[in-house]
């Protein structure tokens, strides 16, 4: 697979979340063909780039778009919240190095500082819940809940703790939560592919459906955003709350219907 042909001037920056935004595995394709066209269309039209904003690792980002069939590449894309890829010229995506070495510079020095309070927030999670506490090779620290339910007892309970730590945030999708760096989040990284391409917020369209989206679909990190019917609450206040569309369709239809709203002259 390779990128639609290269874009000189880009003018005009769209951020998909996948799984759950752009993405469902109970629909056939599960991302519609029409998001595709559309594309297409405002690449001659608009000079639009593209992008995949993403918790997932990048060789699982590269399984969603074989799973999903993607007749091309997108222009760009954020892995694990916070990793900038760009794909060469053979479709290989190279990651872009000042950026992501910065990152885990300040991550790795920020989870030497929180070593402690991470021990009680796992001590407290494994003491009173049934969630797992995960520690694996470039993930320093991370929780998955059975339930909803729990992950908001989890988040309630943790959050004094983790604010007494400057810098340490999480990033949180449905019954998973990863710790991080608050300065490195879908929308810190979005706003740095924008500044990549010489964009300003106002020219930056930014779609998601969870809780790990807040970032990126904020004023600071956006100019326009969207966000589809099957949208957690929290995101729908967000939405909502700056004006912007809350599409009838879930998922990928509903970023069909959103492109077409915002982007029809």
């Amino acid at each position: 697979m390779r990128t639609l042909d290269s874009c000189p001037r880009p003018a005009l920056l769209l951020s998909f979340d996948f799984d759950g935004t752009l993405h469902d595995p109970a629909e056939t394709p599960s991302v519609p063909a029409g998001f595709f066209a559309l594309i297409r269309a405002l690449r001659e039209r608009k000079s639009a780039v593209w992008g995949i904003n993403t918790g997932r690792s990048m060789p699982q980002v590269i399984d969603g778009f074989m799973e999903s069939k993607f007749p091309f590449l997108p222009d760009w894309v954020i892995a694990r919240e916070r990793e900038i890829f760009f794909p060469n010229s053979f479709g290989r995506f190279l990651p872009h190095t000042p950026w992501n070495d910065r990152c885990e510079k300040d991550i790795r020095k920020l989870f030497k500082k929180s070593a402690k309070v991470l021990g009680i927030i796992r001590h407290e999670v494994e003491e009173h819940t049934g969630a797992q506490y995960i520690e694996m090779n470039g993930e320093p620290a991370g929780l998955i809940s059975r339930t909803e339910e729990e992950m908001e007892w989890i988040v309630n309970h943790i959050t004094p703790l983790v604010d007494s730590v400057p810098g340490l945030g999480w990033q949180r999708n449905s019954i998973y939560l990863r710790f991080g760096h608050k300065n490195y989040q879908k929308g810190s990284t979005l706003s740095e592919v924008a500044r990549l391409y010489n964009l300003e917020t106002s020219r930056v369209f930014a779609m998601g459906d969870s809780h790990n989206d807040i970032e990126m679909l904020s004023e600071t990190h956006s100019g326009k955003a969207a966000c589809p019917a099957n949208s957690v609450e929290v995101i729908r206040n967000i939405i909502l709350a700056r004006g912007g569309l809350i599409t009838q369709a879930t998922a990928g239809r509903g970023v069909i219907e959103a492109l077409e709203k915002n982007f029809a002259d």
